[in-house]
């Protein structure tokens, strides 16, 4: 940055990552023809139309940011994968950058930037240094939206909540303002199932259609416990009865992962608790024939439920 610019031009500055639109730079009192002379000299270089960076050398991520929220306008937003990113609900760097305007904002299509426009009153917060973004809730209900199966729509929900970006709670208010949201009513009847602690589509398929509507008792998802000296965490445990259902989702293991398997389950079973293992096609497709293998084993362990239906089709 250059000591010759106003101070005003230079607090943008210091707050944008050393991005600056024109309009800023003129109504901080630098003329279009000082910022031309600046390019001209190299002293400033253009991020994009209208939209310069005050230093020379390869932009950073928050200038990229800065410069694309400053392309797009008034009242512009990070959203959708960039907010996501920021955020560390997603653990890769997007090469576009998304951002959200108010419905009325029209702008020409602009490389490297995905702009969605919105009608609605949205949720924003702001960290030190960044343009301002959607709040977490509103983020995860957006890529949500463009989820392509409600299986990934589980995985965001679990996501969000087990890396402690919010809560289950906070979701469902968010949702209550959604009315027009896709999956709406199945997100509604998820969150639950996601605050008892389901942290994948398995664990959700598993409550959802081998638990729940045959009658099983509910078990503790997640359960936490200690083997070999060591804080393990156990799929689904049926405390009262020492039964563990462990849940997965590969289709095939690597043979050291197979081992760890085995090497886990033996150790339950020198605690007295029995491992039943069950992979993805044994939920989504055979939930039926799973629920009345697990029910027989819950039984001899004590269980007094009965087992029921799940429907008129049900193979029980």
């Amino acid at each position: 940055m250059t000591r010759e610019l106003p101070d005003s031009c230079l607090r943008i500055l210091s707050r944008q990552g050393g991005v600056v639109s024109c309009q800023q730079a003129q109504a901080a009192g630098v003329s279009a023809w000082e910022v031309a002379n600046l390019l001209k000299q190299g002293r400033w270089q253009r991020l994009q139309y209208g939209v310069y960076a005050a230093f020379t050398g390869e932009p950073p991520r928050r200038a990229l940011l800065w410069a694309a929220a400053l392309r797009a306008g008034p009242r512009t937003i990070l959203s959708y994968q960039t907010a996501a990113e920021i955020d560390g609900l997603i653990d890769m760097r997007t090469k576009l950058i998304h951002v959200t305007v108010p419905y009325a904002q029209r702008r020409r299509p602009t490389a490297g930037i995905i702009v969605h426009r919105s009608s609605r009153s949205i949720g924003i917060k702001r960290r030190p240094g960044l343009p301002p973004m959607t709040m977490t809730e509103e983020t995860v209900f957006d890529l949500a939206q463009e989820a392509v199966s409600f299986d990934d729509v589980i995985s965001l929900l679990a996501r969000a909540c087990q890396r402690r970006l919010t809560t289950p709670f906070l979701l469902g208010e968010t949702l209550g303002r959604r009315t027009r949201m896709r999956w709406r009513a199945e997100i509604k009847l998820a969150l639950p199932d996601v605050a008892d602690g389901v942290q994948s589509p398995l664990e959700f398929r598993y409550r959802r259609d081998v638990e729940r509507p045959h009658g099983l008792p509910r078990a503790k998802l997640q359960a936490p416990a200690v083997q070999h000296g060591s804080g393990i965490f156990r799929d689904v445990l049926y405390r009262e009865y020492r039964v563990t259902v462990e849940l997965d989702g590969n289709a095939s293991h690597p043979d050291e992962q197979r081992w760890q398997d085995k090497r886990r389950d033996n150790a339950a079973a020198a605690d007295g608790i029995v491992t039943l293992r069950y992979g993805w096609a044994d939920v989504t497709e055979r939930p039926c024939e799973t629920a009345r293998e697990i029910a027989t084993v819950l039984a001899r362990a004590g269980w007094r439920g009965t087992l029921r239906k799940c429907g008129p089709a049900c193979r029980i």
